[in-house]
């Protein structure tokens, strides 16, 4: 087999997204179905709990904004305040909130895979099964980052507002890009699951511990592009936050309603960037499964 080239090959398949723009918006649409009720659901709970407990009753107009180390150690007698009510919401919107999106991401990516290649069935319920897997992954990758922070937060920050700024800048800065590398590589196996299910016609679960076998140049590759990937996504928001701030030094002219329109935009324009890439990467994983898999014994 000739060498086959991994991350080159993105722009042949970002070209091949871009010519079909109905592609992007159906991966759109099945996101954004989840995305805007569960915010409007987390913008109205939030005013309720403000409503209950105003942040002028916890002390955050006191909250020193001149020394950050000073207002962090202060930020967490405010969070004191919010602590119960915020947990009472998070217990039952978490669950709801992660079901919905199991749901719909099984049955709106079953959607897209069969756009982008009619030999795939719509197994819809087979997706929302691995999705769920997926979403496991990610919860615990998020929750081992979090306390790892919490670590790092509670060993270099002290109560009376004293920090070692260096020491807790190092470890954050490290655990964030560690645990960042780490979800590059563990995800790539239920992201290519769905693939190895409707492709070749396997059950979820033989799917996914196929994932794990596929030999060493292939597994390469996926990784590759999930690595990439990543960095593309980070090229994104830090993009996003570019458009973002551009504008603050022209804030009296423009006025704020302008700047949140703005903000607003940036955010768009990084959701839909983020949405597209995930297409990308789909694109790629199949054209390699047809280089290393197609015709290969399985």
């Amino acid at each position: 087999m000739p060498p086959v080239r991994g991350t080159q090959t993105l722009v042949d398949q970002m070209g091949w997204v871009m010519q079909r723009p109905g592609l992007i918006l159906l991966e759109v649409a099945w996101r954004w179905c989840f995305g805007v009720p569960f915010l409007l659901v987390f913008a109205r709970q939030a005013r309720g709990i403000l409503r209950a407990v105003p942040l002028a009753d916890t002390g955050f107009n006191n909250v020193d904004t001149l020394n950050p180390w000073v207002g962090a150690v202060q930020m967490v007698g405010v969070w004191e305040h919010y602590r119960a009510p915020v947990a009472a919401v998070l217990a039952w919107l978490v669950p709801v909130a992660a079901c919905a999106w199991i749901v719909l991401s099984g049955v709106g990516r079953s959607l897209v895979l069969g756009r982008m290649e009619s030999r795939m069935p719509l197994r819809p319920f087979s997706l929302i099964a691995l999705q769920a897997v997926w979403l496991a992954l990610l919860g615990a990758t998020w929750w081992g980052w979090f306390r790892a922070i919490q670590w790092v937060a509670a060993t270099h920050i002290t109560p009376d507002g004293n920090a070692d700024l260096i020491g807790y800048s190092i470890w954050a800065i490290f655990l964030s890009l560690g645990f960042f590398t780490l979800w590059a590589l563990v995800n790539w196996p239920v992201t290519v699951a769905p693939l190895l299910m409707l492709l070749e016609n396997r059950s979820p679960w033989s799917a996914l511990a196929q994932s794990f076998s596929l030999g060493k140049a292939f597994t390469g590759k996926l990784m590759e592009i999930n690595l990439v990937m990543g960095i593309v996504n980070l090229m994104l928001i830090v993009l996003a936050m570019v458009i973002s701030a551009a504008p603050l030094p022209f804030s009296d002219q423009l006025g704020t309603d302008t700047l949140h329109f703005i903000m607003i935009g940036a955010t768009i324009f990084y959701l839909v960037g983020n949405d597209f890439f995930q297409i990308v990467r789909l694109k790629a994983f199949i054209e390699f499964w047809r280089t290393f898999r197609d015709a290969a014994p399985q």
